[in-house]
């Protein structure tokens, strides 16, 4: 990978954590609205985002509270639909990805360590992380792919 690459991938694990933390109230739980999840769709355009995400996210979520569960749970489900992003980049696929794997398997958890409803966990997390693609990510990648691709 060459420098470029790396400082960038070191951008996007920056810039998931800060905005993270600094919208951390609304950023955890089963019913959330992480707006650093809009970098999700990043592997469309830049390769380097995929383990850039999985480390922002493990990052990020060792200041959420809610465990290892999240910290570990999280960061893999992040790594998976970031290469799902990557490996689809060119279709519906990539956008989907971020969507379908965060409500569906981290609902797994928030279920369990809220005591909620799993499928109301998954209505509360797919709602929020599809406001954020679509509000969010959307616009910043057909904003980025006039000047990267």
């Amino acid at each position: 990978m060459n420098t470029k690459r790396m400082a960038r991938g070191a951008a996007i694990t920056a810039l998931y954590v800060v905005i993270t933390y600094f919208l951390a109230p609304i950023s955890f739980g089963p019913l959330q609205f992480r707006a650093a999840e809009a970098l999700t769709l990043l592997p469309i355009i830049f390769p380097e985002a995929v383990p850039a995400l999985f480390l922002g996210v493990l990052l990020a979520n060792v200041i959420g509270g809610l465990g290892m569960v999240d910290i570990i749970g999280g960061s893999l489900v992040t790594l998976l639909a970031a290469y799902v992003t990557y490996k689809y980049r060119d279709s519906i696929i990539a956008y989907l990805s971020p969507i379908v794997f965060n409500a569906f398997l981290i609902s797994i958890y928030l279920h369990l360590l809220f005591s909620l409803p799993y499928w109301l966990t998954v209505l509360q997390i797919g709602v929020s992380q599809t406001l954020v693609i679509v509000l969010l990510g959307y616009p910043m990648v057909k904003y980025l792919k006039k000047y990267y691709d």
